[in-house]
């Protein structure tokens, strides 16, 4: 499978004050298209750390990090910029949606950052919301959609510009069980269409999609099972 991102050695440490913070500890990775990668934890363990790295939102503190084979310790934030624009989808668990704007142009968003003639990123932003499921409310302002359906159009906008790499984190948190099983079949989806999509949760009930866990805790990333884990949280 194709490599989209790797990390060897990757970690990240904060300064404060005369206190070092260490929200990630060293930890080798690959990420390939055509899979879900689950990366689980509790609330403060590194999880989101290690997507924003992913996200080429943040800068390594050591080791060495590679998205679409280009190393992201040597950009400059402009070129991150670009990366992210053209290489990454994001999916946050509040949506993000703009309020004032329609389904339809939020999904448009990306593209007009990219300078799309307007025809163009209209039938993008239509094909997107199709494959979501989701065209029959494309007029229609996020506060008239449940929270399952404002989550697919925000995976729509993230797939719009056709990125390799699909981030989403905590994507299923607001949402009700059937939601949350639409939704995360989307992803499968996705992935099934060679992206390759990364997960952060704190719901076991999301390990059944997975094809690889990740599990972070104090800062530790380390790979693990879908039975070990399982067995471990069975314990607690």
């Amino acid at each position: 499978m194709k490599l989209i991102a790797k990390l060897s050695g990757v970690g990240k440490e904060y300064q404060i004050g005369d206190q070092t913070i260490v929200a990630l500890q060293p930890v080798d990775l690959e990420i390939r298209a055509g899979e879900l990668l689950l990366i689980i934890g509790p609330s403060g363990s590194g999880k989101t750390t290690l997507l924003s790295l992913l996200g080429c939102v943040i800068y390594p503190s050591y080791g060495q990090l590679w998205v679409k084979d280009q190393m992201v310790n040597n950009l400059n934030q402009k070129e991150l910029a670009a990366l992210r624009l053209n290489t990454i989808g994001f999916v946050f668990q509040s949506f993000n949606l703009i309020a004032p704007l329609n389904a339809l142009d939020n999904v448009m968003m990306p593209l007009q950052l990219k300078k799309i003639p307007r025809a163009k990123a209209r039938q993008k932003a239509l094909d997107a919301l199709e494959l979501v499921g989701m065209l029959d409310r494309k007029n229609n302002l996020p506060k008239q959609l449940s929270g399952g359906q404002q989550q697919r159009v925000a995976i729509a906008r993230a797939l719009v510009t056709d990125p390799e790499l699909v981030l989403c984190d905590e994507p299923t948190a607001s949402l009700d069980a059937n939601s949350i099983a639409t939704v995360m079949q989307e992803l499968v989806n996705l992935s099934k269409q060679g992206k390759a999509v990364c997960v952060v949760t704190h719901d076991p009930r999301l390990l059944q999609y997975a094809d690889r866990i990740i599990e972070v805790d104090a800062g530790r990333a380390t790979e693990i099972s879908k039975k070990d884990l399982s067995q471990k949280l069975a314990l607690h």
